[in-house]
């Protein structure tokens, strides 16, 4: 019996730090964080993502989070997983082409969860994305997001600018350098006039929490 390569999901480790900023705060200077040596150009991302649960919340109680979404380099459907120490599993599979749900991703939440999945959220972004880059490659890639979010339950629509820093294959593997980093970014991202995230995840500031 062969397994079919799509049911197999992309697994990666996501170790990232988000931020809020106004709509009109200038980007950080990332050139003042220790070890980073380039900055690349922005690259214009328009994301569209829909997320699913059940009717009372099953997956999110779990710690989970399911979306299909459209657009960027890493577009398909997605289950992020519960937070584990310094960051968060998160599974892919490749984006179907009828919006159905493949049944590999079906059988996946299916650990967790028999009942009925419904859109919850809608969660539209125009992403700019540049890579901070050392001497070993890119240390991390940070994001500007202007997010337009819609609770598909009430109607209501939310709107706010985040940024999010998420660390890439040339990052600290200590945890003490990653600390040391964070540190940095933190600090560039005040001076700024960025602050501390009002919410823990865009879906749940687009569900109003």
């Amino acid at each position: 019996m062969t397994t079919d390569p799509a049911s197999e999901p992309q697994r990666s480790f996501e170790i990232e730090r988000k931020y809020d900023a106004d709509a009109d705060t200038a980007l950080p200077d990332w050139t003042s964080v220790p070890g980073v040596t380039a900055v690349s150009e922005g690259e214009l991302r328009e994301l569209d993502a829909r997320y699913l649960d059940t009717s009372d919340r099953t997956l999110a109680q779990r710690g989970f989070a399911l979306r299909r979404r459209t657009g960027g380099p890493d577009a398909g459907w997605h289950v992020k997983g519960p937070r584990q120490g310094d960051g968060r599993v998160e599974l892919g599979w490749p984006l179907d082409e009828d919006g159905r749900m493949p049944d590999a991703v079906a059988e996946t939440v299916a650990q967790w969860t028999s009942d009925e999945l419904v859109q919850i959220a809608r969660i539209e972004n125009t992403r700019t994305a540049y890579h901070l880059e050392g001497e070993g490659g890119v240390i991390a890639e940070f994001v500007d997001d202007r997010v337009r979010a819609t609770d598909l339950t009430t109607g209501t629509q939310r709107v706010w600018r985040e940024w999010e820093m998420e660390l890439g294959q040339a990052a600290p593997a200590d945890e003490q350098g990653r600390e040391a980093f964070f540190a940095a970014v933190e600090q560039a991202v005040l001076a700024a006039g960025g602050r501390p995230p009002s919410s823990g995840s865009k879906l749940a500031r687009a569900l109003g929490f």
